[in-house]
């Protein structure tokens, strides 16, 4: 058979989460800053390329959403072909062996947290050295589209962006989730694409692309103050995405899966 079946994927997660539970804190802190850079530059060049189209944004929002969500998940099959640490997909690996007792709590803990400032750290620098100093964003539409990005993620009340944010790591959870039933590159890289071009499409948050989004507008004089990017935007979509991905495919498959395998 040439993919892994559903009820086989629980025990691959937990491999994933066991493995990078053994990593030292430096491997984790570098993975972790790749993954970070790696969705960094899917989410450039999702406003390079939706961003770059202005007419086609006013006249049909709807293929210029689409254009973003085709391009977007590159970063996040760079994560999973070439290897990094990203909190998102973490927040789903890690629950089925601290249920089943194989992890404790303090390493999920650890895990995801040097994991979420590394990715923090790897968007930052994508988002100030690459971006910013290298001028990408300088002059119209890009200008203007990634100051319109900053104003809209940070004008939702909280209820919306975290419910965003369990819709954005429902989708890129599954998209991991999937990619581990995949036995070659080309199997990964389709597995990965549909669900992540999906959650970009319907304007769901990832925390982790907001780390690039929303920074890289206030190097670009974005009103969005940093105090505003983390209360308004960073800590619901944060929330909502450990919901999508812990709840909504790692408590839920271990439920259906993983407890008659222990």
């Amino acid at each position: 058979m040439g993919y892994l079946l559903p009820k086989e994927l629980v025990a691959k997660a937990t491999e994933g989460a066991i493995t990078r539970s053994d990593t030292s804190v430096s491997k984790t802190m570098v993975l972790a800053f790749l993954a970070g850079a790696y969705i960094a530059l899917g989410s450039l060049l999702a406003v390079m390329v939706g961003g770059g189209v202005p007419g086609i944004a006013a006249g049909n929002p709807g293929l210029q959403k689409f254009m973003m969500g085709a391009v977007f998940p590159i970063g996040l099959i760079m994560c999973s072909i070439a290897g990094a640490d990203l909190f998102t997909g973490n927040t789903a690996y890690f629950i089925p062996p601290v249920l089943s007792g194989r992890l404790r709590v303090s390493q999920l803990l650890r895990n995801w947290t040097l994991v979420y400032f590394g990715n923090f750290i790897g968007a930052l620098f994508v988002a100030y050295f690459m971006t910013y100093l290298a001028g990408l964003f300088d002059n119209a539409p890009w200008h203007d589209s990634i100051l319109n990005i900053a104003d809209s993620k940070t004008g939702n009340p909280f209820y919306k962006t975290f419910l965003k944010g369990i819709g954005a790591n429902w989708l890129v959870a599954l998209a991991m989730w999937l990619s581990f039933a995949a036995k070659d590159v080309a199997g990964k890289i389709t597995a990965i694409w549909f669900p992540v071009m999906a959650f970009v499409t319907m304007g769901y948050e990832h925390s982790v692309a907001n780390m690039y989004f929303i920074p890289t507008a206030i190097f670009y004089g974005s009103p969005v103050s940093w105090s505003e990017f983390i209360v308004s935007n960073l800590i619901p979509a944060t929330l909502g995405n450990i919901v999508g991905g812990g709840v909504m495919v790692g408590l839920l498959y271990w439920l259906v899966y993983g407890r008659s395998a222990d």
